[in-house]
């Protein structure tokens, strides 16, 4: 048995904020790092970095100024079975999904749903209706799973009603609105994926990972949602061993909405 340590982390713009990912990789030391919102091309992210940090295995989706995801590992990869490594899941081509094979034998997909807009009602709020199919798709794709996976990243969803700061108040604000959750729970019973966060952290445990950047002190109010997740099939949830959510990094210096999310695995 050897110990892996994975993060996962939407670093929204992984050129400002490389001081703090930087930091993060310092400390904690994970064996692979996945990130979201990266909002860098393939060609201007910045590769030398990680790759002076140990990080020399990379595989990058990536555009200029939107979306992004990124895997940067220090262990060696290779493609799935079925060799694709870049899901259109959004169907329009945005940069949103990046995965991989990991030699201790199970898949590594990064995600990043999009957000959805501002108005929860697909009808008139075409963003909300691309993450509803978004997310759909993604429903198909658990279904027909056939090896171990670890599925990371922003699903820009906050499922549980412990999973909000207010779950009355956040009932018709996206992310948390009713036809949300129901798809997500349906993707959840679609590969029977373990929700890693409520796995060691059972509701109504307060587990956050976002908090807006409009609060002056995000502290004050503690206005978070869980929209960041890592879950696994219930093989590789096994052999998880601890899963942290870095609250601390919110307070770094320039920091992103979010803060990263590790799961420790003996494989």
């Amino acid at each position: 048995m050897a110990a892996l340590k994975i993060a996962s982390w939407n670093i929204n713009s992984v050129r400002a904020r490389i001081g703090i990912v930087e930091q993060f990789l310092t400390t904690e030391n994970p064996d692979i790092l996945c990130l979201q919102e990266t909002k860098a091309a393939d060609d201007a992210f910045p590769a030398q970095a990680f790759h002076k940090m140990g990080y020399v295995h990379q595989r990058l989706h990536g555009q200029r100024m939107h979306h992004g995801v990124a895997i940067l590992s220090r262990i060696p990869f290779r493609d799935a079975s079925d060799a694709c490594w870049r899901y259109d899941w959004q169907d329009n081509g945005e940069a949103r999904h990046v995965g991989v094979w990991l030699e201790a034998g199970f898949r590594l997909e990064n995600v990043y749903v999009p957000a959805g807009g501002d108005v929860p009602d697909p009808a008139v709020n075409p963003k909300f209706a691309q993450k509803l199919a978004f997310v759909e798709r993604m429903v198909d794709w658990s279904r027909c799973l056939s090896e171990p996976t670890l599925v990371v990243g922003d699903f820009n969803i906050a499922p549980l009603e412990c999973d909000v700061w207010s779950h009355k108040q956040l009932l018709d604000v996206v992310s948390h609105t009713p036809v949300e959750v129901e798809l997500l729970g349906r993707m959840q019973a679609a590969h029977d994926w373990v929700d890693l966060g409520r796995h060691f952290y059972p509701a109504p445990a307060r587990l956050h990972t976002w908090w807006s950047y409009r609060s002056p002190d995000w502290t004050v109010n503690d206005r978070g949602r869980r929209l960041d997740h890592m879950w696994a099939s219930p093989a590789l949830a096994a052999k998880a061993t601890a899963h942290t959510v870095h609250e601390s990094c919110r307070n770094w210096l320039k920091p992103s909405d979010h803060v990263p999310l590790v799961t420790e695995f003996e494989v």
